[in-house]
């Protein structure tokens, strides 16, 4: 396989509010209020860049900032291949955190809606050896079409694909089945497990892990602080524990733990290397606030 890894995803700007104890409908609360950059596909990419891998990532900004974009990126490892929207801003993403650190979100994707073919031309997969697809991408029916389009251009190429479900409310909204068919065949699944046991509608683990091999030739299932697991249509075949851990912000640490398997594998390294890779960038994702490293 080669070294290369080309992401899709979305770019956002994540404010995340940390209240002081629980809202408090039309009057005031005292928050710390903080910007960080974000986005599943660009804290994938940022992820991979910190990991040392080769990286392209794919993805539309608003026009006024694509050149910011571009040179952070950059500046991170990170090869950018942005296109630039006139009409629509760079999307937003607002992060209320609890006190545990649970996170409820409030979304307004802005240029990530206008993804286009002409945004994912084939060459992009010249030297790639696998495409990781944020699947924000398959939420909207510009972004979806344009993806496909890709996906089909890489199996054809024998490309790998890797999916990362990405969100448990948009999936629930669209209907498992209906994301599944959209997807279609693949070599790679993240899900976390609420993901998993949305896309199949079981609960037992190693149900979930069969009936997403079906479908998926190896599904990784991130499960928080109980680690992680890799399997297949024949059921589970490893899993790793995760370290105990002082949680300030889950946000990203999914994209954490993908971009660190990812970048263990194209390293050559053996699947259970790969596990413990993304469990320890997963780790340290949840120890600072924002979804790329610090």
């Amino acid at each position: 396989m080669s070294a290369r890894v080309l992401v899709v995803g979305d770019v956002m700007t994540d404010i995340i509010v940390r209240p002081e104890g629980p809202i408090v409908p039309g009057s005031d609360r005292r928050a710390e209020i903080r910007n960080r950059p974000g986005g599943s596909g660009a804290n994938q990419a940022v992820w991979l860049g910190a990991a040392g891998a080769d990286v392209l990532f794919a993805a539309r900004v608003g026009a006024a900032e694509r050149s910011m974009y571009e040179n952070y990126f950059r500046g991170l490892g990170v090869v950018p291949a942005l296109a630039g929207d006139k009409d629509l801003p760079s999307g937003v993403l607002v992060t209320i955190l609890d006190p545990g650190g649970e996170r409820s979100f409030l979304t307004d994707r802005g240029a990530n809606l206008n993804l286009s073919p002409q945004d994912l031309p084939e060459d992009l997969l010249d030297g790639v050896g696998l495409v990781l697809i944020s699947g924000y991408s398959f939420f909207a029916p510009g972004p979806r079409h344009a993806v496909q389009i890709l996906l089909e251009a890489a199996r054809s190429r024998g490309v790998a694909i890797a999916i990362d479900p990405a969100s448990t409310g948009f999936l629930a909204e669209v209907g498992p089945q209906v994301f599944r068919d959209w997807v279609g065949k693949a070599d790679w699944l993240f899900a976390n497990q609420g993901e998993a046991e949305l896309l199949t509608g079981e609960a037992d683990f190693e149900m979930q892990m069969q009936m997403l091999g079906e479908q998926f030739t190896h599904v990784v299932i991130k499960r928080g602080r109980f680690g992680a697991a890799l399997g297949g249509r024949d059921g589970m075949s490893q899993s790793r524990p995760a370290p105990i851990v002082d949680v300030v912000d889950t946000t990203g640490a999914g994209d954490a733990f993908a971009a660190g398997f990812v970048a263990a594998m194209l390293r050559g390294q053996t699947h259970a290397a790969c596990l413990e890779a993304g469990i320890a960038e997963g780790a340290r994702a949840v120890q600072a606030v924002g979804g790329q490293p610090q």
